[in-house]
């Protein structure tokens, strides 16, 4: 199975007074622009995943649709309270590998994908760091599982001239 970690767009500031539930603070405009880019680019090199778990916060569910709208054929998207900060990682393995797919995607946040990438190849925590739109790809021989996977790649917007 191919994982893909993904790390919300660029977004407004934290603590931004327009948006008191931190919850609700969405892409910045460049920063919907910049995923889109990235995504477009990737699907060209084999990007597919066949399902998308993403956080419910409005930034990580605008980083899943803009995956959902470039990917063909379109992914199944669910939200996952799992992948809300401070993420769970037993629970996203078991909805993952509940699901019998080639590939599949999570979004979520800083700094928690850091750690699940980290937990997943077996690295140690602080090994990996996501910058905002990034994207993992992980790879398992068989069901996710701690320690068992291979990094594949990592790439930025930035690294591909998003």
């Amino acid at each position: 199975m191919l994982l893909y970690i993904v790390r919300h767009g660029p977004a407004g500031q934290h603590g931004d007074p327009h948006y008191p539930d931190d919850a609700l603070r969405p892409l910045t405009k460049k920063g919907q622009k910049q995923f889109r880019r990235l995504v477009k680019k990737l699907a060209r090199r084999g990007f597919a995943p066949a399902i998308v778990g993403t956080s419910p916060l409005v930034r990580c569910r605008q980083t899943a649709v803009a995956i959902c709208q470039r990917v063909a054929p379109p992914p199944e998207l669910t939200d996952l309270d799992c992948l809300r900060p401070g993420s769970d990682l037993d629970a996203l393995i078991a909805w993952s590998n509940d699901h019998e797919v080639g590939e599949l995607a999570w979004v979520g946040h800083a700094p928690d994908v850091d750690r699940l990438a980290a937990a997943l190849i077996g690295g140690r925590e602080g090994g990996i760091v996501f910058a905002k739109g990034a994207v993992a790809a992980i790879n398992f021989e068989n069901e996710i599982a701690v320690g068992g996977g291979e990094l594949r790649w990592l790439v930025t917007p930035k690294a591909l001239g998003c």
